[in-house]
């Protein structure tokens, strides 16, 4: 598997030299935003529930005619499957912190969920307003360092887009 590393080490090698001081830095920067994406993702793990829940009242706020569309959308269960969405999208956004990358959220919840919202004429507004309140409303994990905090927000700002 490439990564920051390992690309480091095979160019130098193949120059025939040992990483220079650039390359050392470029590798720990690569660290660093490893570690501040593993905090971000340990931060959110501890919060996820609660931050599912914040966010479908946000939605629920917004829109209310998901809350009010129905006696069988009125129910606890379709509460409960509208908060288990929300989280299943910040659990995705929680794995793409841990691998660095948008992988899992591509393959796993953009790409099919699209698809799946079409095909059933579903509105996707209200898992980017779930998304945009855990993004700009201080829906946040607590106590994050600012770049794990970057990260975080970083991924929630793909997700929005993604699916706008």
């Amino acid at each position: 598997m490439k990564s920051v590393v390992t690309t480091v080490i095979a160019s130098a090698d193949a120059a025939g030299r040992f990483p220079s001081s650039s390359d050392l830095e470029s590798v720990q920067g690569s660290i660093q935003r490893a570690a501040a994406r593993l905090e971000a993702a340990e931060k959110l793990a501890g919060n996820l529930d609660a931050v599912a829940t914040e966010a479908y009242n946000a939605c629920i706020k917004k829109y209310p005619y998901l809350n009010n569309a129905g006696e069988a959308n009125s129910t606890d269960t379709f509460k409960a499957k509208c908060a288990r969405d929300i989280k299943h999208y910040l659990r995705l956004i929680q794995y793409s912190l841990v691998v660095g990358g948008t992988g899992p959220l591509d393959e796993w919840g953009i790409a099919g969920q699209r698809e799946v919202y079409r095909a059933l004429s579903l509105p996707t507004a209200p898992y980017v307003e779930a998304l945009s309140f855990a993004r700009n409303r201080g829906c946040t994990p607590r106590d994050m360092s600012a770049q794990a905090l970057t990260e975080y927000n970083a991924l929630l700002d793909y997700a929005i887009n993604s699916l706008s």
